[in-house]
């Protein structure tokens, strides 16, 4: 094999590994997938479902954290995960707010739902 078509093989395997690094952090969430940084929403199961829940502590303090990446927040509020755990997003999108958050991401477009 001559020099030339070495070459062109090294640089079609860094791309091919350049695109797969590129690919496994460009989610919402960054390398977890939505789906498992919902879980971290446990604490806020009740209050996702009834908007007349208090929202616990631990709860606010997870979505604060989470509302720092506010596509995150809307993925996670609109996983899969949280929908089977029996969260309604248009209850979820409320949170931010019940919890007080001033930096709350308000007027974020969340699906077909705005964050309050």
């Amino acid at each position: 094999m001559n020099i030339h078509a070495l070459s062109r093989i090294l640089v079609l395997v860094l791309c091919i590994y350049s695109l797969k690094t590129i690919v496994d952090g460009a989610g919402e969430c960054g390398r977890n997938p939505p789906d498992r940084e919902a879980i971290k929403l446990a604490p806020c199961a009740m209050a996702a479902q009834d908007k007349s829940a208090k929202v616990s502590s631990t709860c606010c303090v997870r979505v604060r954290e989470m509302g720092k990446n506010p596509k995150c927040l809307c993925a996670v509020m609109l996983s899969s995960t949280a929908r089977s755990s029996g969260a309604k997003p248009e209850i979820s999108m409320t949170i931010p707010k019940r919890c007080n958050i001033a930096t709350r991401p308000i007027g974020y477009k969340c699906g077909a739902y705005t964050l309050p």
